[in-house]
């Protein structure tokens, strides 16, 4: 049997949920040290919010990287893509300063 230790608490108009997560020693020290001295955050929850969503963004940047890879590989979308440059090239051309 396991025990949930998340605990919901309502802040503004956003859901918090408090949750225990065992880190290492050096782990804890980095965010204390990214809130408290660097001022990376106000507090030790918002240096590790802000390393979650840095690391969410570059998984979806290396997927969608991995998608254009893909996509410049497929000879219907390269296609597609080449018809339309062909009707919109001249326009963008003559709007950049030269």
């Amino acid at each position: 049997m396991s025990i949930d230790t998340s605990v919901s608490v309502p802040h503004g108009m956003e859901m918090r949920v408090k949750r225990t997560y065992k880190l290492s020693t050096e782990a804890v020290e980095t965010v204390r040290a990214l809130a408290e001295r660097k001022a990376v955050a106000a507090t030790q929850d918002g240096v590790v919010e802000i390393a979650i969503h840095e690391l969410a963004r570059r998984v979806r940047d290396a997927d969608n990287a991995e998608r254009w890879a893909d996509a410049a590989n497929d000879p219907e979308f390269v296609a597609e893509v080449e018809g339309l440059a062909g009707g919109f090239g001249s326009d963008d051309r003559a709007a950049w300063p030269g």
